[in-house]
């Protein structure tokens, strides 16, 4: 079906046998909607690390997928991060997400390293010596939990895109306005990429509430509404977090939104859901191969 809408989805590097199963079973469901790439999770610590490259070289070397892996400060030096980036460019990888990363188990307060990158400004600034790379890094509807304003924030988004960063992916939200006063924040601001909606389809509610505490994201009361008493209906659960999905995007596609970013917790019935709303569908060569 024509359509001038991209998409691109995340996953995360599974921890065991059956959870790799899981992610290799989405992605083979995911890849006929011929995203603009797939983006694998570095652990918000680094922790992931060996897991992170395994999946990355994976997909890399098993599909016809783009695929952006995420590098960030946390846990290397500058040489160390520098030489998985290159690493990276000689399997023929051309897209990262860079990241700051959040500080490692045990640590309350991120503290850069001596020896590393300190920020992803710094972060993006290192990969352009690697060669021409499409950068994508972290934007923030509703403010860095750890920014000390929103003013702040933005400062710091627009350094990352001065330095080279290509886009911006966002953290994930649930009204549709709090993307767009954003997005209109950033226009004043003179940053003239794409900032490019991160979508979260609700598979658990408890812990999307456990991520949204964390990351500082809002939860509009209606939510709570709509999913309550759902706990051990799965099927139901599954119907309404699609419609709350479509909803979201369908209201930002009529704003002139048309490049999404999906966190798909290595799920994809959800996502293929939505995009089907979006007017994204297998490509039927791809089906029938």
């Amino acid at each position: 079906m024509a359509t001038d809408i991209q998409v691109s989805f995340e996953f995360f590097p599974p921890a065991s046998e059956k959870m790799e199963e899981t992610l290799w079973g989405s992605i083979q469901r995911l890849a006929p909607l011929n995203p603009r790439f797939v983006s694998v999770t570095y652990g918000a610590d680094g922790s992931t690390r060996d897991r992170t490259h395994r999946i990355v070289h994976r997909i890399q070397t098993e599909t016809d997928l783009v695929c952006a892996p995420h590098l960030t400060c946390v846990g290397a030096s500058r040489e160390e991060v520098l030489d998985t980036a290159r690493s990276y460019w000689n399997e023929g990888i051309r897209n990262i997400v860079a990241l700051r990363g959040d500080p490692p188990k045990g640590l309350s307060k991120y503290e850069p390293r001596e020896d590393g990158f300190a920020y992803a400004a710094d972060l993006v600034e290192g990969l352009r010596s690697i060669g021409e790379l499409d950068i994508s890094v972290a934007a923030y509807p509703e403010v860095h939990p750890e920014a000390p304003s929103a003013d702040t924030d933005l400062d710091n988004l627009k350094r990352k895109i001065d330095l080279g960063a290509n886009r911006a992916i966002t953290q994930f939200f649930f009204d549709p306005q709090l993307f767009l006063r954003f997005r209109d924040r950033c226009a004043a601001a003179g940053i003239d990429v794409a900032i490019v909606p991160g979508i979260l389809p609700i598979t658990n509610f408890p812990r999307m509430l456990k991520f949204a505490s964390e990351c500082g994201a809002s939860i509009p009361p209606n939510l709570h509404d709509r999913f309550s008493g759902l706990d051990d209906d799965v099927e139901t659960r599954k119907m309404i977090a699609a419609s709350v999905a479509i909803e979201q995007v369908d209201a930002l596609q009529r704003e002139g939104v048309s490049e999404f970013h999906f966190y798909t917790l290595n799920r994809a019935e959800l996502t293929v859901a939505i995009c089907h709303a979006l007017g994204i569908r297998p490509d039927p060569a791809q089906k029938e191969s």
